[in-house]
């Protein structure tokens, strides 16, 4: 409206003067209202931070006065659980207890997360350990397969000493033979120039290796599954981790796994057996 009025002004023969004013005036207005409107979410900025600051300050504060001591979280009851069972894994002893208030329900041994670092080179990371604090049984799984990261195809081209190759589902890979390897629905496949086409095999051990390279199925492929390699039963605890069975049990009482938490499978199968979903799994 402002605006309007200083423009009838100017065509009714305002002075120049007058008019810079008006103008001035106007721009001047405009630039305390857009500084006014900045300083708001500015402020307003300031406050969510100083929020999760201060979130953030009281979550370390009770993981500070948690502490690490498997004796006092295995030995003393747990308050906010009341009558519930809940899980304690000890990563020093590889021990696992299943209890209910003090009274020690099932406990057995376990294998746990290396602490080996992988190393991608000029791209990623991983450090093999088992997440410490409080985790929650999400789901449970009987006869899981396996889906391995893509830190499994990196161990296996350093161990092999070969490149990797990403298999793409909408570009075949074309190989030295004139064949090509290609995704087919849930399959990888190798199709021959003479118009052949087989399936390829693949597992643990098993890996497809062509041409020196390993090849990465995609997600979604039967080669990118592998059946029995943990175990029997499996309770998810998110983020890739889980308490689960293995095809190997001699590595029970060791240091050796990926992060996950291992049990013969007669044992996970008892756990499955008595632990719900929403069970808390404190590990320490």
């Amino acid at each position: 409206m402002l605006i309007g009025r200083v423009g009838n002004f100017l065509r009714a023969g305002g002075t120049p003067l007058v008019s810079f004013a008006l103008t001035l005036g106007i721009v001047t207005g405009l630039l305390a209202s857009q500084l006014a409107t900045s300083r708001r979410e500015r402020d307003l900025t300031r406050q969510i931070h100083d929020e999760s600051q201060r979130l953030l300050a009281e979550a370390r504060l009770r993981a500070d006065e948690s502490g690490d001591s498997l004796e006092a979280a295995v030995s003393a009851p747990i308050d906010s659980i009341g009558d519930r069972p809940y899980i304690v894994v000890s990563i020093a002893d590889h021990r696992l207890w299943l209890k209910q208030k003090e009274t020690t329900i099932f406990a057995t041994r376990v294998a746990t997360g290396s602490g080996r670092i992988l190393s991608q080179t000029g791209r990623r990371k991983w450090k093999f350990e088992t997440p410490r604090g409080r985790l929650v049984v999400l789901n449970k799984e009987s006869d899981p397969a396996w889906v391995p990261p893509d830190w499994h195809y990196v161990e296996v081209a350093h161990k092999k000493k070969v490149r990797m190759q990403q298999i793409d589902r909408n570009s075949p890979l074309l190989l030295s033979d004139s064949s090509v390897i290609a995704v087919a629905g849930a399959e990888i496949v190798r199709r021959y120039p003479d118009g052949r086409e087989a399936v390829l095999e693949g597992g643990e051990g098993r890996e497809l290796i062509i041409d020196g390279k390993v090849i990465v199925p995609p997600i979604g492929t039967n080669q990118r599954r592998f059946a029995g390699v943990v175990g029997t039963h499996r309770l998810n605890l998110g983020d890739g981790y889980a308490l689960h069975g293995t095809d190997v049990p001699t590595s029970i009482g060791t240091s050796v796994s990926h992060g996950c938490v291992r049990l013969r499978n007669e044992d996970i199968e008892t756990l499955f057996r008595l632990v719900p979903v929403g069970t808390p799994v404190y590990i320490y």
